[in-house]
C-alpha cells in the first residue's frame, strides 16, 4: 500500500481527497501547512506528496523547494494540486521542484493515472 501525504490546508477539500484516496487503496497522511509537509516528509517519508501551492505558514511553492532539496526527502515525486489553471502557474510549479501539476477542482481519475506514473513507473 502506497503512503500519500496530502497537504492541504482547506478541511472540506482535505477530507473529500482524503476518503477518495483511501477507497482507492492508498494509505493516506495529511498536512494542512507547508510547515507540516516538511516535517511529515522527513518522518514519515510518503511515496508521493499531493501538494497545494496556497498554503499557511510556509507556502507550497517554497516547501516543495525545501523538500526536494533536502537529500533525504528529494527522491519523492510531488503533485501540485491547484486552483492556479495558467500555463505560467504549471511552469512556476515544475520551477520549484514539483513534478507534475494538476488543477482543482480534483478530477480524481486523471490524478489518480498521474499518481500511478510515478507510483509504478
Amino acid at each position: 500500500m502506497y503512503t500519500i501525504l496530502l497537504v492541504e490546508d482547506n478541511e472540506m477539500n482535505r477530507d473529500m481527497l482524503s476518503r477518495r484516496l483511501q477507497l482507492a487503496k492508498y494509505r493516506v497522511e495529511t498536512a494542512i501547512d507547508g510547515q507540516q509537509a516538511i516535517e511529515k516528509s522527513l518522518s514519515i517519508k510518503p511515496d508521493l506528496i499531493l501538494m497545494d501551492l496556497d498554503l499557511p505558514v510556509i507556502n507550497g511553492w517554497d516547501a516543495t523547494q525545501m523538500i526536494k532539496t533536502n537529500s533525504e526527502t528529494a527522491h519523492i515525486p510531488i503533485i501540485a494540486l491547484t486552483a492556479h489553471a495558467f500555463t505560467e502557474d504549471r511552469e512556476k510549479a515544475l520551477k520549484y521542484g514539483c513534478d507534475d501539476y494538476d488543477i482543482k477542482p480534483v478530477d480524481f481519475n486523471r490524478l489518480d493515472k498521474k499518481m500511478q506514473k510515478y507510483l509504478i513507473g
